[in-house]
Protein backbone atom coordinates (compact mmCIF):
# COMPACT_ATOMS: atom_id res chain seq x y z
CA UNK A 1 0.00 0.00 0.00
CA UNK A 2 2.50 2.05 0.81
CA UNK A 3 4.13 1.73 -2.88
CA UNK A 4 1.10 3.20 -4.47
CA UNK A 5 0.93 6.06 -2.22
CA UNK A 6 4.33 6.57 -3.06
CA UNK A 7 3.69 6.40 -6.83
CA UNK A 8 0.36 8.78 -6.38
CA UNK A 9 2.66 11.13 -5.19
CA UNK A 10 5.55 10.54 -7.69
CA UNK A 11 2.53 11.02 -10.28
CA UNK A 12 1.35 14.53 -8.67
CA UNK A 13 4.72 15.41 -10.14
CA UNK A 14 5.22 13.80 -13.26
CA UNK A 15 1.65 15.23 -14.65
CA UNK A 16 2.78 18.74 -14.74
CA UNK A 17 2.60 20.32 -17.60
CA UNK A 18 6.08 21.02 -17.83
CA UNK A 19 7.61 17.58 -16.90
CA UNK A 20 4.51 16.17 -19.53
CA UNK A 21 6.00 18.06 -21.90
CA UNK A 22 9.61 17.39 -21.21
CA UNK A 23 8.74 13.52 -21.30
CA UNK A 24 6.77 13.53 -24.41
CA UNK A 25 9.87 15.35 -26.11
CA UNK A 26 12.33 12.74 -24.61
CA UNK A 27 10.24 9.72 -25.71
CA UNK A 28 9.73 11.73 -29.51
CA UNK A 29 13.70 12.50 -29.69
CA UNK A 30 14.55 9.05 -28.21
CA UNK A 31 12.17 7.03 -31.40
CA UNK A 32 13.60 9.20 -34.19
CA UNK A 33 17.02 8.25 -32.48
CA UNK A 34 16.55 4.85 -32.78
CA UNK A 35 15.14 4.93 -36.28
CA UNK A 36 18.39 6.86 -37.40
CA UNK A 37 21.40 3.86 -38.09
CA UNK A 38 24.06 4.08 -35.72
CA UNK A 39 22.69 7.03 -33.93
CA UNK A 40 22.36 6.17 -30.18
CA UNK A 41 20.78 6.94 -27.25
CA UNK A 42 24.61 7.67 -26.00
CA UNK A 43 25.28 10.07 -28.24
CA UNK A 44 22.18 11.86 -28.31
CA UNK A 45 22.20 12.33 -24.30
CA UNK A 46 26.05 13.42 -24.46
CA UNK A 47 25.03 16.30 -26.91
CA UNK A 48 21.98 16.89 -24.75
CA UNK A 49 23.26 17.12 -20.99
CA UNK A 50 24.13 20.16 -21.16
CA UNK A 51 20.99 21.68 -21.83
CA UNK A 52 20.24 20.34 -18.29
CA UNK A 53 21.79 23.37 -16.84
CA UNK A 54 18.92 25.01 -17.92
CA UNK A 55 16.21 22.65 -17.23
CA UNK A 56 14.79 22.13 -13.84
CA UNK A 57 15.52 18.90 -12.09
CA UNK A 58 12.94 16.78 -12.47
CA UNK A 59 11.97 17.74 -15.90
CA UNK A 60 15.98 17.50 -17.30
CA UNK A 61 15.90 13.79 -15.84
CA UNK A 62 12.36 13.03 -17.07
CA UNK A 63 13.45 14.16 -20.68
CA UNK A 64 17.12 12.20 -20.52
CA UNK A 65 15.38 8.90 -19.32
CA UNK A 66 12.94 9.55 -22.18
CA UNK A 67 15.76 9.44 -24.50
CA UNK A 68 17.34 6.57 -23.08
CA UNK A 69 14.13 3.66 -23.22
CA UNK A 70 12.84 5.71 -26.51
CA UNK A 71 15.31 4.74 -28.63
CA UNK A 72 14.96 1.14 -27.27
CA UNK A 73 11.26 1.49 -28.70
CA UNK A 74 12.71 3.11 -31.76
CA UNK A 75 15.98 1.05 -32.56
CA UNK A 76 13.65 -2.11 -34.17
CA UNK A 77 12.31 0.14 -36.88
CA UNK A 78 15.66 0.12 -38.71
CA UNK A 79 16.70 -3.29 -37.46
CA UNK A 80 12.98 -4.84 -39.10
CA UNK A 81 12.70 -3.10 -41.80
CA UNK A 82 16.64 -2.39 -43.29
CA UNK A 83 18.25 -4.90 -41.13
CA UNK A 84 20.38 -2.49 -39.91
CA UNK A 85 20.71 -2.73 -35.68
CA UNK A 86 21.98 -0.50 -33.09
CA UNK A 87 23.47 -2.45 -30.25
CA UNK A 88 19.82 -3.73 -28.07
CA UNK A 89 17.95 -4.45 -31.43
CA UNK A 90 20.90 -7.18 -33.19
CA UNK A 91 18.27 -9.76 -32.82
CA UNK A 92 15.67 -7.98 -33.84
CA UNK A 93 17.36 -8.76 -37.69
CA UNK A 94 16.90 -12.39 -37.17
CA UNK A 95 13.30 -12.77 -37.18
CA UNK A 96 11.92 -9.33 -37.70
CA UNK A 97 13.64 -9.05 -40.98
CA UNK A 98 12.50 -11.98 -42.30
CA UNK A 99 8.86 -11.10 -41.37
CA UNK A 100 9.53 -8.38 -43.28
CA UNK A 101 10.57 -10.13 -46.74
CA UNK A 102 7.29 -12.09 -45.88
CA UNK A 103 5.79 -9.03 -46.36
CA UNK A 104 4.36 -8.78 -42.83
CA UNK A 105 6.38 -5.44 -42.02
CA UNK A 106 3.93 -4.32 -40.23
CA UNK A 107 2.87 -7.10 -38.11
CA UNK A 108 6.43 -7.25 -37.19
CA UNK A 109 6.73 -3.52 -36.01
CA UNK A 110 3.88 -3.44 -34.06
CA UNK A 111 4.64 -6.84 -32.16
CA UNK A 112 7.91 -4.93 -31.47
CA UNK A 113 5.89 -2.19 -30.06
CA UNK A 114 3.48 -3.60 -28.05
CA UNK A 115 5.92 -5.94 -26.40
CA UNK A 116 7.75 -3.20 -25.74
CA UNK A 117 4.84 -1.70 -23.75
CA UNK A 118 4.54 -4.91 -22.09
CA UNK A 119 8.47 -4.93 -21.24
CA UNK A 120 8.21 -1.33 -19.96
CA UNK A 121 5.28 -2.07 -18.35
CA UNK A 122 6.65 -5.16 -16.16
CA UNK A 123 9.61 -3.44 -15.65
CA UNK A 124 7.73 -0.62 -13.95
CA UNK A 125 6.07 -2.27 -11.41
CA UNK A 126 9.21 -3.95 -10.69
CA UNK A 127 10.61 -0.54 -9.84
CA UNK A 128 7.74 0.39 -8.01
CA UNK A 129 7.54 -2.18 -5.63
CA UNK A 130 10.92 -3.56 -5.48
CA UNK A 131 13.29 -1.27 -6.46
CA UNK A 132 14.96 -0.35 -2.64
CA UNK A 133 15.64 -3.65 -2.13
CA UNK A 134 16.51 -5.02 -5.93
CA UNK A 135 19.33 -2.60 -5.54
CA UNK A 136 21.13 -4.99 -3.34
CA UNK A 137 21.66 -7.74 -5.68
CA UNK A 138 24.14 -6.21 -7.53
CA UNK A 139 26.02 -6.41 -4.73
CA UNK A 140 25.65 -10.57 -3.93
CA UNK A 141 27.37 -10.65 -7.63
CA UNK A 142 30.99 -11.08 -7.62
CA UNK A 143 33.70 -11.32 -10.65
CA UNK A 144 33.04 -15.51 -10.44
CA UNK A 145 29.38 -15.06 -10.43
CA UNK A 146 29.68 -12.54 -13.79
CA UNK A 147 32.04 -14.92 -15.42
CA UNK A 148 29.52 -17.87 -14.93
CA UNK A 149 26.89 -15.51 -16.54
CA UNK A 150 28.87 -14.55 -19.03
CA UNK A 151 29.68 -18.17 -19.92
CA UNK A 152 25.76 -18.81 -19.79
CA UNK A 153 25.64 -16.42 -22.45
CA UNK A 154 27.86 -18.47 -24.55
CA UNK A 155 26.33 -21.50 -24.60
CA UNK A 156 23.06 -19.64 -25.57
CA UNK A 157 25.13 -19.04 -28.65
CA UNK A 158 23.07 -22.87 -29.64
CA UNK A 159 20.05 -21.07 -29.51
CA UNK A 160 20.87 -17.94 -31.54
CA UNK A 161 22.68 -19.18 -34.67
CA UNK A 162 20.60 -20.11 -37.47
CA UNK A 163 22.78 -21.74 -38.83
CA UNK A 164 24.96 -25.32 -37.24
CA UNK A 165 26.05 -24.95 -34.11
CA UNK A 166 29.71 -25.61 -35.22
CA UNK A 167 28.92 -22.62 -37.12
CA UNK A 168 27.63 -20.50 -34.83
CA UNK A 169 30.69 -21.74 -31.96
CA UNK A 170 32.73 -20.28 -35.02
CA UNK A 171 31.49 -17.26 -35.38
CA UNK A 172 31.35 -16.70 -31.74
CA UNK A 173 35.16 -17.49 -31.56
CA UNK A 174 35.54 -14.66 -34.51
CA UNK A 175 33.58 -12.11 -32.35
CA UNK A 176 35.45 -12.96 -29.05
CA UNK A 177 38.69 -12.16 -31.08
CA UNK A 178 37.68 -8.83 -32.60
CA UNK A 179 36.60 -7.72 -28.93
CA UNK A 180 40.24 -8.49 -27.68
CA UNK A 181 41.25 -5.76 -30.81
CA UNK A 182 43.06 -2.74 -28.39
CA UNK A 183 44.62 -1.74 -25.34
CA UNK A 184 44.95 -4.62 -22.48
CA UNK A 185 43.57 -2.69 -19.79
CA UNK A 186 46.08 -4.21 -17.20
CA UNK A 187 49.25 -4.00 -18.91
CA UNK A 188 48.66 -1.45 -21.54
CA UNK A 189 49.44 -3.34 -23.80
CA UNK A 190 48.23 -3.63 -27.71
CA UNK A 191 46.69 -6.31 -29.13
CA UNK A 192 46.14 -7.31 -32.98
CA UNK A 193 46.02 -3.71 -33.60
CA UNK A 194 48.61 -4.15 -36.49
CA UNK A 195 50.31 -0.34 -35.53
CA UNK A 196 47.24 1.28 -36.38
CA UNK A 197 46.66 3.59 -34.11
CA UNK A 198 42.88 3.88 -34.90
CA UNK A 199 42.80 0.66 -33.70
CA UNK A 200 44.25 1.48 -30.64
CA UNK A 201 40.86 1.84 -28.54
CA UNK A 202 39.43 -1.08 -30.08
CA UNK A 203 36.37 -1.82 -32.75
CA UNK A 204 33.60 -0.19 -32.04
CA UNK A 205 29.92 -2.53 -31.84
CA UNK A 206 28.56 0.19 -33.95
CA UNK A 207 30.60 -0.41 -36.74
CA UNK A 208 30.55 -4.21 -36.63
CA UNK A 209 26.65 -3.96 -36.09
CA UNK A 210 26.06 -1.86 -39.08
CA UNK A 211 28.98 -4.02 -41.43
CA UNK A 212 28.05 -7.05 -41.01
CA UNK A 213 24.07 -6.06 -40.80
CA UNK A 214 23.49 -3.41 -42.76
CA UNK A 215 25.94 -2.65 -45.28
CA UNK A 216 26.09 -6.47 -46.15
CA UNK A 217 22.32 -7.06 -46.83
CA UNK A 218 22.53 -3.57 -48.95
CA UNK A 219 25.19 -5.47 -50.75
CA UNK A 220 24.08 -9.32 -51.15
CA UNK A 221 20.27 -6.69 -52.57
CA UNK A 222 22.10 -5.09 -55.05
CA UNK A 223 23.71 -8.19 -55.39
CA UNK A 224 20.71 -9.99 -56.76
CA UNK A 225 19.91 -7.10 -59.55
CA UNK A 226 16.63 -6.87 -59.30
CA UNK A 227 14.18 -4.03 -58.15
CA UNK A 228 12.56 -5.14 -55.24
CA UNK A 229 11.20 -3.20 -51.85
CA UNK A 230 9.92 -5.08 -49.11
CA UNK A 231 7.62 -1.98 -48.27
CA UNK A 232 5.54 -1.97 -51.66
CA UNK A 233 2.07 -2.77 -51.39
CA UNK A 234 -0.40 -2.35 -48.28
CA UNK A 235 0.69 -2.60 -44.98
CA UNK A 236 -1.34 -5.35 -42.99
CA UNK A 237 -0.83 -3.86 -39.05
CA UNK A 238 -2.91 -5.79 -36.57
CA UNK A 239 -1.90 -9.21 -36.18
CA UNK A 240 -4.84 -12.06 -36.34
CA UNK A 241 -6.35 -13.17 -32.89
CA UNK A 242 -4.16 -16.59 -33.14
CA UNK A 243 -0.96 -14.44 -33.38
CA UNK A 244 -2.12 -12.17 -30.90
CA UNK A 245 -2.03 -15.78 -28.78
CA UNK A 246 1.65 -16.23 -29.52
CA UNK A 247 2.74 -12.55 -28.44
CA UNK A 248 1.69 -12.69 -24.62
CA UNK A 249 3.49 -15.87 -23.69
CA UNK A 250 6.89 -14.28 -24.61
CA UNK A 251 6.70 -10.84 -23.96
CA UNK A 252 5.92 -11.76 -20.21
CA UNK A 253 9.11 -14.29 -20.58
CA UNK A 254 11.19 -11.43 -22.26
CA UNK A 255 10.04 -8.86 -19.54
CA UNK A 256 10.94 -11.45 -17.04
CA UNK A 257 14.24 -11.98 -18.14
CA UNK A 258 14.90 -8.30 -18.91
CA UNK A 259 14.00 -6.82 -15.90
CA UNK A 260 16.47 -9.25 -13.47
CA UNK A 261 19.54 -8.65 -16.20
CA UNK A 262 18.75 -4.79 -16.29
CA UNK A 263 19.59 -4.78 -12.51
CA UNK A 264 23.19 -6.34 -12.79
CA UNK A 265 25.72 -4.10 -13.93
CA UNK A 266 27.10 -5.58 -17.48
CA UNK A 267 23.69 -6.93 -18.42
CA UNK A 268 21.24 -4.25 -19.55
CA UNK A 269 19.30 -4.48 -22.98
CA UNK A 270 22.46 -5.95 -25.45
CA UNK A 271 22.53 -8.97 -23.11
CA UNK A 272 19.01 -9.24 -22.45
CA UNK A 273 17.86 -9.53 -25.75
CA UNK A 274 20.08 -12.43 -26.57
CA UNK A 275 18.81 -14.22 -22.88
CA UNK A 276 15.35 -14.16 -24.31
CA UNK A 277 16.21 -15.63 -27.64
CA UNK A 278 17.77 -18.11 -26.36
CA UNK A 279 14.93 -18.81 -23.88
CA UNK A 280 12.19 -18.36 -26.47
CA UNK A 281 13.67 -21.15 -29.03
CA UNK A 282 13.99 -23.23 -26.04
CA UNK A 283 10.77 -23.25 -24.02
CA UNK A 284 8.34 -21.45 -26.82
CA UNK A 285 5.72 -23.76 -28.59
CA UNK A 286 6.45 -22.63 -31.75
CA UNK A 287 10.58 -22.92 -31.16
CA UNK A 288 10.99 -24.88 -34.67
CA UNK A 289 9.42 -21.72 -36.61
CA UNK A 290 11.83 -19.26 -34.73
CA UNK A 291 14.52 -17.54 -36.85
CA UNK A 292 12.91 -18.05 -40.05
CA UNK A 293 10.29 -15.12 -39.43
CA UNK A 294 8.29 -15.75 -36.25
CA UNK A 295 6.45 -13.60 -34.25
CA UNK A 296 8.02 -14.89 -30.92
CA UNK A 297 11.34 -14.12 -32.31
CA UNK A 298 10.43 -10.83 -32.37
CA UNK A 299 7.90 -10.21 -29.33
CA UNK A 300 10.08 -11.95 -26.41
CA UNK A 301 13.69 -9.59 -27.62
CA UNK A 302 12.11 -6.47 -27.46
CA UNK A 303 9.92 -6.71 -24.43
CA UNK A 304 13.22 -7.96 -22.77
CA UNK A 305 14.84 -4.90 -24.57
CA UNK A 306 12.62 -2.43 -23.14
CA UNK A 307 12.67 -3.91 -19.34
CA UNK A 308 16.68 -4.05 -19.32
CA UNK A 309 16.44 -0.55 -20.13
CA UNK A 310 14.32 0.58 -17.46
CA UNK A 311 15.30 -1.82 -14.64
CA UNK A 312 19.05 -0.85 -15.17
CA UNK A 313 18.11 2.47 -13.43
CA UNK A 314 17.66 0.60 -10.29
CA UNK A 315 21.43 0.46 -9.38
CA UNK A 316 22.01 3.89 -10.50
CA UNK A 317 18.94 5.40 -8.02
CA UNK A 318 19.19 2.67 -5.24
CA UNK A 319 23.06 2.31 -4.97
CA UNK A 320 24.56 5.10 -6.59
CA UNK A 321 26.12 2.59 -9.50
CA UNK A 322 25.54 2.88 -13.15
CA UNK A 323 25.63 -0.25 -15.02
CA UNK A 324 26.55 0.99 -18.57
CA UNK A 325 27.85 4.13 -20.14
CA UNK A 326 23.79 5.85 -20.81
CA UNK A 327 23.55 4.91 -17.08
CA UNK A 328 26.96 7.06 -16.51
CA UNK A 329 25.90 10.07 -18.58
CA UNK A 330 22.51 9.71 -16.57
CA UNK A 331 24.95 9.81 -13.08
CA UNK A 332 26.16 12.72 -14.51
CA UNK A 333 23.17 14.59 -15.08
CA UNK A 334 21.90 14.04 -11.53
CA UNK A 335 25.49 15.26 -10.03
CA UNK A 336 24.98 18.28 -12.01
CA UNK A 337 21.64 19.11 -10.34
CA UNK A 338 23.91 18.73 -7.05
CA UNK A 339 21.90 14.86 -6.02
CA UNK A 340 24.06 11.84 -5.50
CA UNK A 341 22.44 8.89 -5.90
CA UNK A 342 22.32 6.34 -3.54
CA UNK A 343 20.52 4.65 -0.47
CA UNK A 344 19.46 7.76 0.88
CA UNK A 345 17.99 9.32 -2.42
CA UNK A 346 14.48 7.72 -1.52
CA UNK A 347 14.26 9.74 1.19
CA UNK A 348 16.48 12.60 0.42
CA UNK A 349 14.42 13.45 -3.26
CA UNK A 350 11.49 11.33 -3.11
CA UNK A 351 9.63 14.07 -5.53
CA UNK A 352 12.82 13.29 -7.63
CA UNK A 353 12.77 9.33 -7.43
CA UNK A 354 9.06 8.65 -7.83
CA UNK A 355 8.26 11.50 -10.40
CA UNK A 356 10.98 9.75 -12.36
CA UNK A 357 9.38 6.31 -12.11
CA UNK A 358 5.61 7.84 -12.54
CA UNK A 359 7.43 9.85 -15.66
CA UNK A 360 7.99 6.05 -17.03
CA UNK A 361 4.20 5.35 -16.91
CA UNK A 362 3.65 8.64 -18.57
CA UNK A 363 6.36 7.82 -21.11
CA UNK A 364 5.28 3.81 -21.80
CA UNK A 365 2.03 5.65 -23.14
CA UNK A 366 3.36 8.43 -25.21
CA UNK A 367 5.91 5.49 -26.76
CA UNK A 368 2.50 3.21 -27.42
CA UNK A 369 0.72 5.88 -28.97
CA UNK A 370 4.07 6.60 -31.23
CA UNK A 371 5.06 3.12 -32.34
CA UNK A 372 2.08 1.35 -32.85
CA UNK A 373 -0.73 3.57 -34.22
CA UNK A 374 1.74 5.83 -36.28
CA UNK A 375 3.97 2.45 -37.48
CA UNK A 376 1.72 2.72 -41.07
CA UNK A 377 3.38 6.98 -41.56
CA UNK A 378 6.87 5.73 -40.12
CA UNK A 379 6.94 3.37 -42.87
CA UNK A 380 5.59 5.79 -45.19
CA UNK A 381 9.41 6.80 -45.40
CA UNK A 382 10.65 3.73 -46.70
CA UNK A 383 7.98 3.80 -50.19
CA UNK A 384 10.30 4.42 -52.37
CA UNK A 385 12.19 2.32 -54.63
CA UNK A 386 15.42 0.36 -53.81
CA UNK A 387 17.72 1.79 -55.86
CA UNK A 388 16.96 5.18 -54.07
CA UNK A 389 16.53 3.60 -50.80
CA UNK A 390 19.75 2.28 -50.72
CA UNK A 391 22.43 5.43 -50.83
CA UNK A 392 20.14 7.11 -48.01
CA UNK A 393 20.57 3.68 -45.93
CA UNK A 394 24.15 3.94 -46.80
CA UNK A 395 24.58 7.90 -46.48
CA UNK A 396 23.06 7.15 -42.78
CA UNK A 397 25.21 4.27 -42.07
CA UNK A 398 28.26 6.70 -42.36
CA UNK A 399 26.84 9.63 -40.78
CA UNK A 400 25.66 7.04 -37.65
CA UNK A 401 29.59 5.60 -37.44
CA UNK A 402 31.04 8.77 -37.48
CA UNK A 403 29.24 10.67 -35.33
CA UNK A 404 30.14 8.17 -32.42
CA UNK A 405 33.97 9.61 -32.07
CA UNK A 406 34.18 11.99 -34.79
CA UNK A 407 36.28 9.54 -36.14
CA UNK A 408 36.97 9.05 -40.38
CA UNK A 409 38.54 5.98 -39.77
CA UNK A 410 35.33 4.53 -38.29
CA UNK A 411 33.95 4.71 -41.31
CA UNK A 412 36.38 2.27 -43.04
CA UNK A 413 36.17 0.16 -40.43
CA UNK A 414 32.56 -0.05 -41.39
CA UNK A 415 32.96 -0.78 -45.18
CA UNK A 416 35.24 -3.04 -44.21
CA UNK A 417 32.67 -5.39 -41.74
CA UNK A 418 30.66 -4.88 -44.59
CA UNK A 419 32.49 -6.72 -46.70
CA UNK A 420 33.29 -8.90 -44.52
CA UNK A 421 29.64 -9.71 -43.39
CA UNK A 422 29.26 -10.04 -47.42
CA UNK A 423 31.04 -12.94 -47.12
CA UNK A 424 29.76 -14.61 -44.42
CA UNK A 425 26.01 -14.40 -46.21
CA UNK A 426 27.33 -16.16 -49.10
CA UNK A 427 28.88 -18.63 -46.82
CA UNK A 428 25.51 -18.98 -44.95
CA UNK A 429 27.25 -17.91 -41.63
CA UNK A 430 25.00 -16.28 -39.36
CA UNK A 431 26.45 -13.15 -37.84
CA UNK A 432 24.50 -12.94 -34.76
CA UNK A 433 26.39 -14.86 -32.86
CA UNK A 434 29.98 -13.15 -33.79
CA UNK A 435 27.96 -10.18 -32.46
CA UNK A 436 27.28 -12.30 -29.01
CA UNK A 437 30.98 -12.67 -28.53
CA UNK A 438 31.73 -9.69 -29.62
CA UNK A 439 30.00 -8.21 -26.66
CA UNK A 440 30.50 -10.59 -23.92
CA UNK A 441 34.17 -11.68 -24.49
CA UNK A 442 35.68 -8.05 -23.16
CA UNK A 443 33.39 -8.77 -20.15
CA UNK A 444 34.27 -13.08 -19.81
CA UNK A 445 38.09 -11.61 -19.53
CA UNK A 446 37.68 -8.84 -17.35
CA UNK A 447 36.02 -10.38 -14.68
CA UNK A 448 38.14 -13.87 -15.21
CA UNK A 449 40.94 -11.84 -14.49
CA UNK A 450 39.78 -9.96 -11.51
CA UNK A 451 38.47 -13.35 -10.31
CA UNK A 452 41.88 -14.88 -10.68
CA UNK A 453 43.09 -12.01 -8.54
CA UNK A 454 41.01 -12.50 -5.57
CA UNK A 455 41.33 -16.19 -5.37
CA UNK A 456 45.00 -15.87 -5.99
CA UNK A 457 44.86 -18.21 -8.81
CA UNK A 458 42.58 -21.09 -7.62
CA UNK A 459 39.50 -22.02 -9.99
CA UNK A 460 37.73 -23.06 -7.17
CA UNK A 461 36.02 -19.93 -6.48
CA UNK A 462 33.75 -20.55 -9.92
CA UNK A 463 32.19 -23.70 -7.55
CA UNK A 464 32.65 -22.32 -4.24
CA UNK A 465 30.47 -19.37 -4.36
CA UNK A 466 26.47 -20.10 -4.51
CA UNK A 467 25.68 -18.27 -7.61
CA UNK A 468 28.73 -18.89 -9.51
CA UNK A 469 28.72 -22.57 -8.30
CA UNK A 470 24.69 -23.36 -9.79
CA UNK A 471 25.17 -21.27 -12.92
CA UNK A 472 28.43 -23.59 -13.66
CA UNK A 473 26.20 -26.71 -12.93
CA UNK A 474 23.75 -25.85 -15.12
CA UNK A 475 26.22 -24.94 -18.24
CA UNK A 476 27.27 -28.34 -17.50
CA UNK A 477 24.04 -29.95 -17.75
CA UNK A 478 23.24 -28.26 -20.59
CA UNK A 479 26.64 -29.51 -22.46
CA UNK A 480 25.63 -33.24 -21.27
CA UNK A 481 22.47 -32.88 -22.35
CA UNK A 482 23.72 -31.29 -25.80
CA UNK A 483 26.21 -33.90 -26.38
CA UNK A 484 24.21 -36.32 -25.64
CA UNK A 485 21.51 -35.97 -28.33
CA UNK A 486 23.85 -35.33 -30.59
CA UNK A 487 25.12 -39.04 -29.86
CA UNK A 488 21.57 -40.25 -30.21
CA UNK A 489 21.10 -38.37 -33.65
CA UNK A 490 24.29 -39.91 -35.11
CA UNK A 491 23.41 -43.35 -34.09
CA UNK A 492 19.80 -43.19 -35.46
CA UNK A 493 21.74 -41.56 -38.66
CA UNK A 494 24.02 -44.89 -38.84
CA UNK A 495 20.90 -47.27 -38.61
CA UNK A 496 19.59 -45.57 -41.69
CA UNK A 497 16.76 -43.69 -39.51
CA UNK A 498 15.32 -40.67 -41.08
CA UNK A 499 16.32 -37.42 -38.60
CA UNK A 500 14.70 -34.19 -38.70
CA UNK A 501 16.17 -31.16 -39.88
CA UNK A 502 17.65 -28.97 -36.89
CA UNK A 503 19.38 -25.97 -36.36
CA UNK A 504 21.68 -27.41 -34.04
CA UNK A 505 23.42 -30.16 -35.65
CA UNK A 506 27.01 -30.40 -35.04
CA UNK A 507 27.80 -31.20 -38.49
CA UNK A 508 28.23 -27.86 -41.00
CA UNK A 509 25.48 -28.06 -42.93
CA UNK A 510 26.02 -28.29 -46.61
Amino acid sequence: MEALNNLAFGFSHALTLHNLMYCAIGCTVGTLVGLLPGLGPLATISLLLPLTYSIPTTGALIMLAGIYYGAQYGDSVSAITMKIPHASSIVACIDGYQMTLKGKTGVALFTAGFSSFIGGTVAIIVLTFLAPVLGEVAFLFGPADYVAMMLVGFVCVSFVTTGSLLNGLAMCMIGVLLGCIGTDVNSGAQRFTMDLPFLVDGVGVVSIALGCFGIAEITKNLDAREERSPFNGKINLIPTWDEFKRIWPSALRGSAIGSFLGILPGGGPTIAQFAAYAIDKKVSKYKDEIGTGCIEGVAGQAAADEAAARTSFIPLMSIGIPENAVMALMLAAFIIKGIQPGPNMIASHPELFWGLVASMWVGNVFLLVLNVPLVRYWLSVFKIPYNVLFPCILFFCCIGTYSVNNNLEDVFITAAFGLMGYLFMRLELDAAPLMLGFILGPMLEENFRRAMLLSRGSFNVFVQRPISGTLMALISVFIVWQVTAFVLQQRKKGKGGVVPETTHALEPQE
